[in-house]
């Protein structure tokens, strides 16, 4: 499905970051995968072993002057790049009222600048050689029905907004459109309260758990071609459990 496809996806080295890459690389793309951490770069390598066309590099997509450096690589040894996938994210679990500034900094550097950043130069790069690509950015259903962590839920609200704006952007060269999951079997779900969790699973109207593979299936379909008439929409993967 995505033969001949060359994707960017940060957030790679765990959770559903992982899944998206190991998905991509199944479907015959080539992939550039960025993480903050590089030993867990060194294990999705390993994991793999070096059967597929996987590149890493170690990225803090909040930091600005690292994302040109990336970008820099990029023109240099992958200028046939045409995907990204925005992932990186954090989730503190924490009650608004306990954020501290450097809190709510990080949590929206990391969830929003970041994807700013890795969209702004990825676009500049397709835009003005008017060749085409895709981005996928990865949002949350706390980002349309509110989260128990005010900040979390406020940037990944964010991210609708800015998949159509830059839908309308990016416009004719770029598909921009976003994923919205709902609590999905990783590290990070540990950290969302209980009592939140029960709300979740008794909204929904199907009732096998969203896997990190299953949300990998629905980026790697929106990356396709089969998606060639999705621009500036938002996939909502939370079995039913909140209808719009």
């Amino acid at each position: 499905m995505l033969k001949n496809r060359k994707v960017i996806v940060t957030g790679a080295a765990s959770g559903i970051g992982k899944e998206i890459v190991k998905q991509c690389l199944f479907e015959g793309a080539s992939v550039l995968a960025c993480d903050i951490n590089e030993h867990s770069l060194n294990d999705l390598m390993l994991s793999l072993d070096n059967q597929y066309p996987l590149h890493t590099y170690q990225l803090d997509v909040s930091n600005h002057e690292e994302v040109v450096k990336f970008f820099v690589y990029v023109e240099a040894e992958h200028a046939d790049v045409d995907g990204l996938v925005n992932n990186a994210g954090i989730y503190l679990a924490k009650n608004i009222l306990d954020y501290q500034v450097n809190e709510i900094d990080k949590v929206l550097n990391i969830n929003v600048k970041g994807f700013i950043y890795l969209s702004q130069m990825f676009g500049k790069r397709l835009f003005q050689s008017q060749s085409e690509g895709v981005i996928v950015n990865m949002s949350s259903v706390s980002g349309i029905e509110g989260s128990s962590d005010a900040i979390y839920g406020l940037s990944k609200a964010a991210i609708l907004g800015l998949t159509k704006s830059c839908a309308m952007n990016f416009s004719p060269y770029i598909r921009v459109n976003a994923v919205a999951p709902t609590m999905v079997n990783t590290p990070m779900m540990g950290n969302i309260p209980e009592w939140r969790k029960e709300e979740y699973v008794s909204h929904q109207l199907i009732h096998t758990p969203v896997l990190p593979e299953d949300v990998a299936d629905t980026v790697v379909f929106l990356l396709s071609d089969k998606a060639k008439h999705y621009t500036g929409a938002t996939f909502d993967i939370n079995n039913g459990g909140y209808l719009r």
